[in-house]
């Protein structure tokens, strides 16, 4: 079974408050970039356990912790399965908070629930992936959510404002760890929620839909700030750190020029 892990990108994101399990609540919309992806595949075998194969992106990751094993191993030490080969093509630049890595997780679960006949439920399937990760779980629904508590609570959202602009990725060479932007974040609670701020028309979300993330991690990555400061010269309606960086993300009424980012990762498709 081959399956295509496409990335995300969020549009806001509000770090609220420090939870005792060691989490933060946060407020966030993500949306599914569909034209980038990495390619899952899962196969049975006749061997026991798992194998895991690597091409593409590089990932400096010991083949033990890849999340595509993590979701193997969950799996099978839950419903009993066994004998899988799993192959990851990898695409989704890594350190850049699009949910590669969640994706590929979620895709793993996705196909051992299909080729073992599991039948598991979505709620299931949630609940499962919310193990391997925060982000992990929006990839089971794949489509706009309200994520808040850490990242995990659903509901559907729609975003007309979206409806037919340009999206233009840009990932310098540089990444950011998940633990690096959550060490330099101060969290606070908005005086509106993110979901009243996302009525206003899309032209002023710039002054008030904003990435908690991006104060701290512009500081110590200012090549980052440049790069959104770039977006909008050159006609984003609106701008923003994706995640916990390093991709930015333009959103425009027309193809997107890219001038100012030859050899840095870029990606356009229309939303």
């Amino acid at each position: 079974m081959i399956l295509n892990a496409n990335c995300k990108i969020n549009i806001g994101l509000d770090v609220l408050r420090r939870r005792t399990d060691g989490y933060h609540d946060l407020e966030t919309v993500m949306i599914p970039v569909r034209q980038l992806c990495d390619r899952v595949e899962v196969v049975r075998t006749e061997t026991q356990g798992g194998q895991f194969l690597q091409t593409g992106i590089e990932v400096d990751c010991p083949e033990e912790q890849n999340i595509c094993m993590k979701a193997f191993r969950l799996i099978a030490s839950r419903y009993g399965v066994d004998g899988v080969r799993i192959t990851l093509d990898k695409q989704i630049p890594f350190g850049a908070g699009l949910g590669g890595g969640s994706a590929d997780g979620t895709m793993v679960l996705l196909a051992l629930n299909e080729l073992f006949d599991l039948h598991l439920a979505e709620e299931e399937l949630i609940a499962l992936a919310a193990e391997l990760g925060s982000d992990t779980a929006f990839f089971v629904r794949n489509t706009p959510q309200l994520c808040t508590g850490r990242g995990v609570e659903m509901q559907p959202i729609d975003l007309p404002q979206l409806r037919g602009l340009w999206l233009l990725l840009v990932k310098p060479d540089e990444g950011v760890s998940t633990r690096e932007a959550y060490s330099g974040v101060r969290p606070t609670v908005p005086e509106l929620a993110l979901t009243e701020r996302l009525q206003a028309p899309i032209e002023e979300w710039q002054a008030s839909v904003k990435n908690d993330f991006e104060a701290s991690v512009f500081e110590a990555h200012p090549r980052l700030r440049e790069i959104k400061e770039r977006l909008l010269y050159l006609g984003a309606r609106y701008a923003a750190m994706s995640g916990s960086g390093s991709t930015l993300f333009g959103l425009f009424d027309t193809p997107p020029p890219t001038d100012g980012f030859e050899g840095l990762f870029t990606h356009c498709e229309r939303l």
